[in-house]
C-alpha cells in the first residue's frame, strides 16, 4: 500500500487536467457555446438585413408610384385645359373624345387612391397649398384661398402635389 504522505508525480504535475478543471469536455463545451453564440448573432444580423432590404424595396416601390402619379397629373392638367377650349363646329365630337379619355384617366387615378382636394374658400395651409399670388380683396378674410391655378392631389394620407393658389391679403 502506498504511503499517503508521499506525493506522487501525477498529483503535483501542473499539466494534469483533472486538478485544474480543464478537461477536454469542458473545452469542447466552451467552444460549442462560442460557436452557438456566434451562430445566433449571425442569424439575428441576417434577419435584420432581410427586414431592412424589404423595407427599402417597399419605399422604392412607393416612390416609383408617387413619381408616376406626379407625371400623370401633368397629363390631367393638359386635359383640364383642353376641355376649356372651344373647337368650333367640330367641337362636339372632339370634346366627347377628350372627355372620354379624361374620365378614364381620372378613373385610373381613383383606383390608385389619388384624389383632388378643394382649396377654394379654405384657409391657406402651407402643408397642402403653394401660394403663387397674393391679392388684396375686401370681400375675403386674410389668408383665405380665393383662386386655384392648379389642383392639389392626395394619395391616401400623403400629399402628392400641393394646390397652386391665390391667397387674399387684408
Amino acid at each position: 500500500m502506498p504511503d499517503p504522505t508521499e506525493t506522487s508525480a501525477a498529483a503535483t504535475d501542473p499539466s494534469d487536467d483533472t486538478l485544474t478543471g480543464n478537461e477536454p469536455a469542458d473545452d469542447l463545451r466552451r467552444e460549442r457555446d462560442d460557436y452557438h453564440d456566434r451562430w445566433l448573432r449571425k442569424t439575428a444580423e441576417f434577419d435584420n438585413y432581410r427586414k431592412r432590404i424589404d423595407r427599402e424595396r417597399r419605399e422604392q416601390s412607393d416612390q416609383a408610384v408617387l413619381n408616376l402619379m406626379q407625371e400623370l397629373l401633368l397629363v390631367v392638367d393638359d386635359f383640364d385645359r383642353a376641355l376649356t377650349v372651344d373647337a368650333g363646329g367640330e367641337g362636339d365630337a372632339y370634346r366627347k373624345g377628350v372627355e372620354l379619355i379624361h374620365q378614364k384617366l381620372h378613373d385610373l387615378l381613383r383606383k390608385r387612391g389619388v384624389k383632388a382636394f378643394d382649396a377654394l374658400g379654405t384657409d391657406f395651409d402651407p402643408n397642402i397649398h403653394q401660394a403663387v399670388v397674393h391679392e388684396s380683396s375686401p370681400d375675403h378674410r386674410e389668408g383665405e384661398v380665393i383662386g386655384e391655378m392648379q389642383k392639389g392631389y392626395m394619395m391616401g394620407d400623403r400629399l402628392l402635389r400641393p394646390a397652386m393658389v391665390k391667397v387674399a391679403k387684408a
